[in-house]
């Protein structure tokens, strides 16, 4: 009892020692607000909490995103990885806690009678079980226990940004699908356009009166006009095949938007705050955050392999010459004893694992500063990017009016003799030209939401 009291002592010593550095989250190397002034707009001083359906409020589009997070494939990677590294945790943690093996087996021997010969053979059966357990006394196996748990942390916010990207895919697509839904429109309009135009110059070269110059140039718009509406045709099948990409599963035609402008009223803007400490709260900035908590546990695991280690070892054994006087009585044996083992030369290798380990953990503090900065580097761009998207969809709109209201003109001027072919041919292009960037550019004010709802780390504030 004294001997197992003592050994029962020792084992209580097991982890109370831990050589990982003190850690301490590096200050964020951004300034505490964002940037304020022009371009920039005046925000909220706080951040609400929010999630996906905040910002995306077409049902369609709930139903599409909600569709995608039970079937997207790479969601379902970034689960397997979590369970990859949750079962990492397990096999560090096992580490911890006795090991306890076993082996059997059968002697044969000759069997030797009271004259000297041998008289059959004789069989000795014996069983076996070994334990073992290695005492942490200067905490390695509880520092890589640590450091698997905070890689599956790490791991659970790689699989929290693969989330809020995939939102964030989905939403862009579904907002191109849209985009391109309205480009087809244009182009349809304008094929309709020019072909009453080639109809118009057609009469007038049958008349005598346009040379057949115009009938050409009025072709040449025609074609170009075909050739953009089949290109339209291919962009929008391929938006919807991206979507069912990202959604793992077929698309129902009507989930899917007709035009930009009816896609476009459905998002929301957020406000993004003027503290920059919410970019903490990014799922990027959370994993390398917990990398180099795991980088820190490592040093932890490597400065105590400087030390020696102890084992407790053990045999419980039954062993009978006969088998069935094994599990007599007089069978049982048992040992128990304590070792230590420490390398007197590595040839400087366990002092190099320690320096090692801290030039990886100051490799995780520059990741971790390094997705901070990216981070505030994104929601400003967003930020100025929102401000002076009003400004350019405001200008973009009467440019394309006053395109479209040049090209009334000079057509009615043309049907009437008094303008060349060639005004014509060029208001026609520059309306067609408006109308397209007037749709760009609206496109691009609808992502810019998509855009701050990525910036701030998506759902889970």
């Amino acid at each position: 009892m004294k001997r197992a009291g003592a050994l029962l002592a020792v084992a209580a010593l097991t982890g109370c020692t831990s050589l990982d550095p003190a850690f301490q989250r590096p200050a964020g190397p951004v300034p505490l607000s964002w940037p304020t002034g022009d371009p920039y707009l005046a925000e909220a001083p706080a951040l609400p909490g929010f999630t996906h359906r905040d910002v995306f409020r077409d049902p369609r589009l709930q139903v599409l995103i909600a569709q995608a997070l039970l079937n997207n494939r790479d969601l379902r990677i970034a689960a397997a990885n979590i369970a990859a590294a949750r079962a990492q945790v397990r096999i560090a943690r096992a580490a911890q806690l006795p090991q306890v093996g076993s082996n059997a087996g059968v002697d044969a021997n000759p069997r030797r009678d009271a004259s000297g010969g041998t008289s059959g053979i004789q069989f000795s059966p014996s069983i076996n079980i070994l334990p073992s357990f290695e005492i942490d006394l200067f905490g390695r196996l509880a520092s890589l226990t640590r450091a698997q748990q905070e890689r599956l942390f790490a791991t659970g916010a790689a699989a929290r940004a693969t989330r809020v990207a995939l939102i964030g895919d989905i939403a862009d697509t579904w907002l191109a699908h849209g985009a391109d839904s309205s480009l087809l429109a244009i182009a349809e309009d304008t094929v309709r356009s020019a072909e009453r135009s080639r109809a118009l110059t057609q009469a007038r070269l049958r008349g005598g009166v346009a040379p057949r110059t115009d009938l050409l140039q009025a072709q040449q718009v025609l074609e170009t006009a075909r050739a953009d509406l089949a290109e339209q045709r291919a962009l929008r099948a391929q938006d919807a095949n991206l979507l069912q990409l990202l959604v793992g599963a077929p698309v129902e035609p009507s989930l899917l938007p007709t035009s930009l402008g009816q896609a476009a009223g459905t998002i929301a803007a957020l406000p993004a705050g003027l503290d920059s400490r919410i970019l903490l709260r990014r799922p990027d900035v959370i994993q390398s955050e917990y990398e180099l908590r795991a980088a820190n546990a490592e040093i932890g695991a490597a400065r105590a392999a400087l030390f020696p280690t102890i084992s407790l070892t053990g045999l419980l054994g039954l062993a009978s010459d006969t088998l069935t006087g094994l599990f007599s009585s007089g069978a049982f044996n048992w040992s128990a004893g304590i070792g230590g083992n420490y390398s007197i030369f590595s040839g400087g290798g366990r002092r190099a694992a320690v320096r090692l380990r801290e030039a990886e953990q100051q490799a995780a503090i520059a990741s971790y500063e390094r997705a901070i900065q990216t981070g505030f580097r994104e929601v400003a761009d967003a930020l100025a990017d929102r401000s002076t998207l009003i400004d350019r969809v405001a200008a973009t709109r009467r440019n394309a009016e006053a395109a479209s209201e040049t090209l009334r003109l000079v057509t009615a001027r043309y049907r009437e003799g008094i303008d060349p072919y060639l005004t014509t041919l060029d208001a026609q292009r520059t309306a067609y030209a408006a109308q397209r960037a007037l749709v760009q550019v609206q496109f691009i004010q609808a992502r810019n939401a998509v855009t701050v709802y990525r910036a701030l780390g998506g759902d889970g504030f």
